[in-house]
């Protein structure tokens, strides 16, 4: 193509020499007669001229000839970024189908992880219907096993190691003992308005506030006696009514400032309950009656020989109430009025080790070790007549025995059931107060003493002073946790503060010093190993009450519970 160039030059600079030439010529041939003709000199310079024309345009070749190669660098660099432009776009090509399939793949894992979280919530889901399905089998099982006709069978076992320390001075309550409870029950429900059962209970039989069993009997036989028997009537057309009669559970909310928790009472009890939905606070109210025989002895009067009964009459108002979404609050107002209750201290005196020759005709003798109210006692001792002369044999019997106070007493109790962020931790408070009205009451009622016989004389003794203002008892309680479910924990502790004539002390608490003019501490652990399996100990310190006396105060006495309790 350079070379094409060139010619195209070579043509242009031949034309431009030859137009002058011809004019020349034209001059020449007019003034031929007056010039000369050209000179080699003239011929050598054109020609110098031309060779000079040539080097110019062999330089301008040269120096389009490295235009041309810078061109050609500039085209190959061009073509090079062309070339390099295309592998990046090819690179970004394969990085974003990399990408994109990067992303197919990320796509795909988090289907698939959804697939598999989804199919592991399935697996859980299958395993925890699974374990329902088998725990509802098992239960079912039980329950089978549990139940025989129309009956359904539970009970307990609890096993207990029991050391006392301090006390009196003489020692007489320092011991270590081992004790055990068996206990069996029986349920059924025959229709819609009746049902009922029983319950057999380990224990010595004159005991109402006990059903331990002492080994202490040289590995007799021990008793099962009948602790429950019981029917309820509660009448489909008017469910708010419950009738229970026989001997049974309480029926009314109270605290073992009162009433042993082992204590079943026997005789009648109404139950009125209403469910209460339309109002902000209150939730039920209810009212419960009772009346509760407990002995018949006969009079010995020669024109009277009626059997009196004694019964305890009395009845509760309950209420329940909702201060917010934890706190739940209970109130109980009742009454227990105690007709005729000689009989028990008389029993009680029967039942003494201090008087073993009392004879046991009339009343079974019971056992209250803790017994504490202020009681008349009237005791014969016989006489035989020696050569005219009357003469003591020594032997003592008691023939009577006589409350100083009448028993009505006023219960009132409020509970606070409190729930806290975790199910397994709630909180109960407990608070009673308990007064008798009738305190020192029979006073001015007493039976006289029987006159002197020629075979017997007779004497009255009161045990203790009655002051008719030591009428009150106080309880606080309060527990934290739950013994609901395996590994659950809980912690209790209880202030007992009990003046003489405050409560009947023959049915009150077995556990703490004695019944009555006493001071008392209890503190509880409890630990459920196993869903029937229970830990539990218990600590018990307490001391007599020192109100109006100059003796010193007796040192507390510390009695320690370490229980194992299997259930059934």
């Amino acid at each position: 193509m350079i070379r094409k160039i060139s010619l195209v030059v070579l043509f242009i600079l031949a034309l431009g020499l030859g137009a002058p030439a011809q004019s020349s010529s034209g001059v020449v041939k007019k003034k031929h007669a007056a010039t000369p003709a050209a000179s080699q000199q003239d011929v050598q310079s054109l020609r110098d001229l031309v060779q000079a024309q040539q080097k110019q345009i062999e330089t301008q070749n040269q120096q389009l000839q490295d235009v041309q190669g810078q061109l050609r660098q500039v085209l190959d660099s061009l073509q090079q970024a062309n070339a390099n432009s295309q592998k990046l776009q090819t690179s970004t090509d394969q990085a974003q189908a990399t990408a994109t399939q990067a992303q197919q793949s990320a796509e795909q894992a988090r289907k698939a992880a959804t697939d598999t979280s989804a199919a592991l919530v399935e697996t859980k889901d299958a395993a925890a219907k699974a374990d329902q399905t088998t725990a509802k089998k098992i239960k079912g099982v039980e329950a089978s096993l549990k139940k025989v006709g129309p009956f359904n069978f539970s009970g307990d076992l609890r096993l207990r190691d029991e050391p006392f320390f301090g006390g009196p001075s003489d020692q007489s309550q320092v011991r270590n003992r081992m004790r055990y409870r068996l206990r069996f029950n029986a349920t059924t429900k025959l229709d819609d308005d009746i049902s009922g059962g029983f319950s057999l209970a380990s224990g010595d039989i004159n005991d109402p506030v006990s059903t331990n069993q002492t080994a202490n009997q040289f590995y007799t036989r021990k008793t099962m006696a009948i602790d429950k028997a019981f029917i309820n009537y509660n009448p489909h057309y008017f469910k708010p009514l419950t009738l229970t009669g026989g001997k049974f559970a309480y029926p009314w909310y109270n605290t073992e400032l009162t009433w042993d928790k082992d204590l079943n009472p026997e005789g009648l009890a109404q139950t009125l309950a209403f469910e209460v939905d339309h109002t902000p606070l209150l939730r039920r109210i209810a009212l419960v009656g009772f009346e509760l025989p407990f002995s018949e002895v006969a009079n010995t009067s020669t024109t009277n020989k009626s059997i009196p009964q004694s019964v305890v009459y009395g009845g509760q108002l309950q209420t329940a109430w909702v201060f917010g979404p934890r706190v739940r609050f209970s109130a109980y107002s009742g009454v227990y009025n105690y007709h005729n209750a000689d009989p028990i201290a008389f029993a009680i005196q029967k039942a003494n080790l201090k008087n073993p020759t009392t004879p046991l005709a009339g009343a079974l003798p019971l056992s209250a070790t803790g017994f504490q109210n202020s009681v008349f006692i009237t005791t014969q001792t016989g006489i035989v007549t020696v050569n005219g002369t009357p003469v003591s044999t020594g032997v003592k019997t008691i023939t009577d025995t006589q409350f100083a106070s009448k028993f009505a007493l006023l219960d009132s109790i409020a509970r606070f059931d409190i729930t806290t962020p975790s199910q397994r931790w709630p909180i109960t408070l407990i608070g009673d107060y308990v007064q008798n009205m009738e305190a020192c009451a029979n006073l001015n009622s007493i039976r006289a003493t029987p006159a002197s016989t020629s075979t017997a004389t007779f004497s009255q003794a009161l045990s203790t002073p009655c002051v008719s203002k030591q009428r009150r008892a106080y309880w606080a309680e309060a527990r934290f946790g739950r013994t609901q479910d395996k590994g659950d924990w809980q912690f209790a502790y209880t202030r007992m503060f009990i003046e003489r004539e405050a409560v009947m002390s023959a049915f009150n608490a077995s556990d703490i010093r004695q019944g009555s003019n006493t001071s008392q501490h209890r503190a509880e652990v409890l630990y459920q190993a196993l869903p029937n399996v229970q830990f539990a100990f218990t600590g018990f310190l307490g001391r007599p009450l020192n109100l109006g006396s100059s003796n010193l105060p007796e040192d507390v006495l510390q009695r320690y519970q370490f229980d194992v309790i299997y259930k059934f």
